[in-house]
C-alpha cells in the first residue's frame, strides 16, 4: 500500500519534567537515528483521538482524516475531512482507504493500534498525552518532524509563562495530600501521577497519596486508601461521566468504610468535571488547574 523501507517512527515520552528539551529519534531497519523533517504539505497525515487533532490545529498541520467524536467538536479547518472511527478503535479500512504516510496517537493506545498501523504499512508517531508536560514535549518533537518548529515554541513559550506565574500564585501554600478515584460504570481504580488527572493535580501542588506507584491507574483495597489518609478525595470519570457519578454516589453511601475517611468526614470529596479531567492532555489544563484551585488552597 505504501512506498517500500517506510520509516516506523515512536514518539513516546516518558518522563514528566519541567524540562522540554531533547530530540526526536525514528527507528528505521532496526538502528536509532535523528529525524531531519517531513514536509507536511507532502504527507498524508492522519489523527485518530480529538486530543491529538487540536495539537495538529495548533501546529497548522494539515490532516487527510480525524476521529469521530459525540463530545468534542472538530476544528473548523478539519471539518469536511473524513471521519475515520473512534479514538479508541480506529476503523482500519476507513484509515487504509486514506492511504496515510502518517498516523498521530496517544502513547496509552500504542499496545492496541501499533500493530494494526504495521499491519498496513503505515508510519506512525505516538504522542505521550499523560501530562501537560507530556504533551508539551512531543508538541516540540512534532514540530521538529514536521517543520513546525516555530509555531510549537511558541506554544512551549505560552505554557512556561503560564505555569511559571501559577507556581508564584501558590508558592507559600501547604500542599494537600490528595486520594484521585477514577470511574466507569460500576468499577474504579486508583489514578497515580503517570495519569493525566494524576499529573495536572501534581502540576497543581498536591500531593498524591499513590505517587510511588509505577503504573498510571491501580487497583488498590479501600482499607488500604484508610492508611494513607488523604487530606481531599477526587473523583472523576474515564466515560459516562453521569453514570459514574451515581456510581460514586452509591458507593460512598453504601459501602461503610468511606465514613472512616477524614476526607469524607470533613466534606472534602470532589466530583470533577468530565471535560476537562479525561485520559489524555488538551489545552484546556488551566481550566482543570483553576478548579483545582479552591479544593487545594481554598482560593
Amino acid at each position: 500500500m505504501k512506498r517500500s523501507g517506510f520509516v516506523r517512527f515512536i514518539l513516546v515520552v516518558l518522563i514528566l519534567s519541567f524540562s522540554l528539551t531533547g530530540c526526536v529519534e525514528y527507528e528505521k531497519s532496526g538502528r536509532k537515528e535523528q529525524v531531519t523533517s517531513v514536509n507536511p504539505e507532502q504527507s498524508t497525515i492522519i489523527a485518530t483521538s480529538m486530543a491529538v487533532v487540536t495539537i495538529c490545529e495548533k501546529l497548522n498541520l494539515p490532516l487527510a482524516g480525524v476521529p469521530s467524536s459525540e463530545l468534542s467538536e472538530v476544528p473548523e479547518m478539519y471539518k469536511d475531512l473524513p471521519e475515520i472511527g473512534k479514538a479508541m478503535a480506529p476503523d482500519m479500512e476507513k484509515v487504509a482507504v486514506l492511504r496515510p504516510e502518517w498516523i498521530l496517537s496517544p502513547v496509552s493506545l500504542i499496545a492496541d493500534l501499533k500493530p494494526k498501523y504495521e499491519a498496513i504499512g503505515a508510519d506512525y508517531a505516538f504522542l505521550n498525552l499523560n501530562s501537560v508536560q507530556g504533551m508539551y514535549k512531543s508538541i516540540q518533537q512534532l514540530g521538529t518532524l514536521f517543520q513546525r518548529e516555530e509555531e510549537a515554541e511558541a506554544l512551549v513559550d505560552e505554557f512556561e509563562r503560564y505555569y511559571k506565574k501559577y507556581r508564584k500564585k501558590h508558592k507559600n501554600k501547604e500542599p494537600k495530600k490528595v486520594l484521585i478515584l477514577m470511574g466507569l460504570p460500576g468499577s474504579y481504580v486508583v489514578a497515580t501521577p503517570k495519569s493525566y488527572v494524576g499529573s495536572l493535580v501534581e502540576l497543581a501542588g498536591g500531593i498524591n497519596v499513590y505517587a510511588d506507584e509505577e503504573k498510571d491507574f491501580v487497583n488498590i483495597n479501600t482499607e488500604d486508601m484508610l492508611k494513607q489518609d488523604p487530606d481531599v478525595i477526587l473523583r472523576c470519570a474515564h466515560a459516562l461521566p453521569d453514570q459514574v457519578t451515581e456510581m460514586f454516589g452509591k458507593e460512598f453511601k453504601t459501602n461503610d468504610i468511606w465514613k472512616h475517611f477524614d476526607a469524607v468526614k470533613n466534606d472534602e470529596v470532589y466530583d470533577l468535571s468530565y471535560e476537562y479531567f479525561g485520559m489524555s492532555a488538551t489545552f484546556d489544563y488551566p481550566k482543570a488547574l483553576k478548579e483545582l484551585e479552591p479544593i487545594l488552597y481554598g482560593d
